[in-house]
């Protein structure tokens, strides 16, 4: 292990340094400060004679005088099983006054790739509890399903209700009700303080933090510590799935800022900038992150992802959720009037997708009429939104019976299913009941992307008679 004093430029949050043999690409550094202090970072760039590093606490104190040593290893993760019920930091050094991390293993932080082979097809329901997410757009056990949020909505009370509430149900896995083989791992990069806050407070009020990990990057940390926080908690995760048979739910908040800090390094290394100044690698980089959930043959424990991110402007083709949206499986988007209406969560369903839902849902693995109610639901509903803007030109009056049905519809499914609050837990038996109740305002005529069979069997024909007096009134 050589030790350098040859700093030739401090720009940012880089170091460059001259060298006289070769250093490998992301092997980790220390250099120690004229006044003592050991900063860490990890090598961005290395050509013959100078590399540059990016400093993980910043590079304050930093200066020619201060000593650089190459340690000849990649960044590597302690883990263990007991990391469950701990909160770390972005560097993943514990910040919750419990003991020292005692490791089982260390594990390279960029992973491994899974072989395309070996991949298990992602296919068995998770219950969120969260309606329009269960009924609607259906998570699945290895998926990638990424909230597609805006600036102020409350993206931050729905993924801490899927994480206190997200469970693999019994008649799905086999295992207990009680979800003990379920565990989150929650990893939040440039948050707030109060946000933090709100997050622990949460987390300890109603005991998830038992089975969850959290790793903290607050607002002020540096930006280059946002590039490894999401790579520590995934590589956490694919400890526990695979090496301790974990079903693990991968929350990461907020991709926007881990893009931003990708915006910021690459400004700092002067590279040529791609789409509103991001880097022209964001997707491979992304996709590095996405690619980590999934299944493998042979293992039990499977990852699965929910990252979150916020549209700057709401606008959703920036290159952060457009990029995203290529990689992922699907999206689950918040929506500003709906929140404005105070429906908690304002999830809308209509641009809305899981594209594995198909295959985690029906017989065997929720009910069997899951996937009609699902789909007439969607189909009803956006009748009903069509029809409201129609009423804006012509008037209520000018509708037909059968089109103030649609209408009101699509008022209560926003009112009455998707409404819910972010206490409270919906079982996907209750949410398919909720949307009997609802189809059955219809005529049963209409509902034509059901069975028969399930219509004779689910359709109430006293809510249907119910509506048809309220429409009369």
């Amino acid at each position: 292990m050589k030790e350098y004093q040859t700093i030739t430029e401090i720009s940012g949050p880089l170091v460059f340094a001259e060298v006289d043999e070769p250093v490998g690409y992301d092997e980790i550094v220390e250099i120690e400060t004229p006044q003592g202090e050991t900063l860490r970072g990890q090598v961005l760039e290395s050509s013959e004679g100078i590399v540059s590093i990016q400093v993980f606490e910043g590079t304050g104190g930093i200066d020619r005088n201060a000593s650089v040593r190459f340690l000849g290893e990649t960044m590597k993760m302690p883990v263990t099983e007991d990391l469950l019920g701990r909160v770390l930091d972005g560097s993943g050094n514990p910040i919750d006054g419990g003991p020292e991390i005692v490791p089982e293993s260390r594990e390279d932080i960029v992973g491994e790739a899974i072989n395309p082979y070996s991949r298990e097809y992602p296919e068995e329901f998770i219950q969120t509890g969260v309606s329009a997410i269960d009924g609607m757009n259906t998570l699945v056990r290895g998926q990638k399903l990424p909230i597609f949020s805006g600036s102020g909505l409350p993206h931050n009370e729905l993924a801490l209700q899927i994480a206190r509430q997200a469970t693999v149900p019994e008649e799905a896995d086999g295992d207990d009700e009680d979800g003990s083989e379920f565990a989150v791992v929650f990893g939040a990069m440039g948050i707030t303080a109060e946000e933090a806050n709100e997050f622990m407070d949460d987390f300890e009020r109603t005991g998830a933090l038992e089975r969850s990990v959290v790793f903290m990057n607050l607002a002020d940390d540096p930006a280059v510590e946002r590039q490894v926080t999401p790579r520590l908690a995934l590589t956490t995760a694919e400890y526990l799935a695979f090496e301790k048979d974990y079903h693990v739910l991968v929350i990461l908040t907020d991709m926007t800022n881990y893009c931003e800090a990708l915006r910021e390094i690459g400004a700092a290394r002067e590279e040529v900038p791609g789409r509103r100044g991001y880097p022209g690698y964001m997707y491979t980089d992304l996709a590095q992150l996405y690619e980590r959930a999934g299944r493998i043959e042979g293992k039990e424990g499977s990852v699965t992802q929910i990252p979150i991110l916020t549209m700057p402007g709401d606008d959703d083709t920036h290159p952060i959720p457009d990029l995203t949206g290529y990689i992922t499986e699907g999206q689950i988007v918040m929506d500003r009037d709906l929140n404005s209406q105070g429906i908690e969560p304002p999830v809308n369903v209509l641009p809305s997708l899981s594209r594995l839902m198909d295959d985690g849902i029906g017989e065997g693995l929720t009910r069997e009429d899951h996937g009609d109610v699902s789909d007439q639901m969607y189909a009803a509903y956006a009748e009903g939104e069509d029809l409201r803007d129609l009423v804006n030109i012509v008037g209520r009056e000018a509708l037909s019976e059968r089109d103030n049905k649609f209408l009101d519809f699509a008022d209560r499914f926003e009112t009455e299913f998707v409404q819910q609050g972010y206490d409270n837990n919906r079982s996907i038996e209750e949410t398919l009941d909720l949307g009997w109740d609802l189809l059955s305002m219809l005529p049963k005529e209409a509902l034509n992307r059901i069975d028969e069979e399930l219509i004779a069997e689910h359709y109430r024909e006293d809510v249907g008679e119910e509506a048809e007096a309220v429409q009369a009134d």
